[in-house]
């Protein structure tokens, strides 16, 4: 997926609620640079997004404010991985059928797999995967699902085989290390999901140790949540997203108020930074500022 098309009416909704929102197109995504969808290590796309996202928390007007990371599918999994790369550093996060497991539905064989991956250092960029249609299996509305069809920075071909296998592991990794996830979050999941498995979301709400944890599961719906689902269906997921992030920044202004806070008087609900990671990396990723401030500062502006 990308930022500047596919994620641009998520973070338009979420800087009307207030929020400055940020996003990144991983390396050989959307405009950013690199060979299509090709992933040659997972964590490269973790540093990228780690270094984009903190540079935009250092800049004078962004300190001290709190900083929710946002992910869906894939992105879900880097939002995991950056806060596990830093615990201490995010405020919260908000997982959108996070790919903490790929669903058996998708999976190849386990004999295809145990064959592909003595291929990968061989024919590592080869789009040789079998796959079923992820578009298919994500967007029940058939007029935004062909939206999607339509953007041609979304790839649509079959994933490389390095790519797929990078992916596998990503994903088996955060099943794995599910206890260790320590931060607020909110998971959101359709339960009618057949890309990335609602059962792992529900593991991820039971293992995690966070003392600050929710869980909404849409009966009906379908992997794309916020952009694949009737508009009825889109209202109520981010009313749900902003109704949780709004009782967060809540709480830190008035833990703000009632201790030292060395970044003058400006209240965090009128300024919150939300990184976002896509849903489907190196040094080459193009960041893309999505949405401006809320109250009297708004104004747009880029962070290219």
């Amino acid at each position: 997926m990308e930022c500047s098309g596919f994620m641009k009416e998520c973070g338009t909704r979420l800087a009307n609620a207030g929020y400055a929102v940020f996003g990144i197109d991983y390396e050989g995504h959307g405009k950013s640079k690199g060979d299509r969808c090709y992933i040659k290590k997972f964590d490269n796309i973790v540093n990228d997004c780690s270094e984009f996202f903190k540079s935009i928390c250092a800049q004078e007007e962004y300190r001290g404010k709190s900083r929710f990371l946002y992910g869906e599918s894939m992105g879900g999994a880097v939002a995991l991985l950056l806060h596990r790369k830093d615990p201490s550093f995010w405020n919260g996060a908000v997982l959108v059928a996070p790919m903490c497991k790929i669903s058996e539905k998708l999976k190849p064989h386990p004999v295809v797999i145990n064959i592909l991956t003595k291929m990968e250092q061989v024919i590592p960029r080869w789009k040789i995967v079998p796959s079923k249609d992820v578009i298919d299996s994500a967007f029940k509305d058939p007029v935004k699902r062909e939206a999607v069809r339509n953007n041609k920075l979304i790839y649509q071909d079959k994933p490389r085989l390095k790519t797929a296998l990078e992916v596998l592991r990503t994903s088996m990794s955060i099943e794995n290390g599910l206890n260790e996830v320590r931060l607020p979050f909110f998971v959101l999941h359709g339960e009618a999901d057949t890309v990335t498995d609602p059962e792992v979301s529900k593991a991820l709400y039971e293992k995690a140790r966070s003392t600050d944890k929710t869980i909404k599961l849409y009966p009906g719906m379908w992997h794309g949540l916020t952009a694949g689902e009737p508009d009825e269906n889109v209202e109520m997921v981010f009313a749900d997203i902003i109704g949780w992030l709004d009782k967060r920044c809540n709480a830190v202004t008035l833990d703000q108020s009632l201790g030292p806070f060395d970044q003058g008087s400006e209240e965090c609900s009128d300024n919150i930074v939300i990184s976002m990671a896509t849903a489907s990396g190196g040094t080459q990723a193009n960041g893309r500022y999505l949405c401006g401030l809320k109250g009297p500062r708004a104004r747009p502006h880029s962070a290219m």
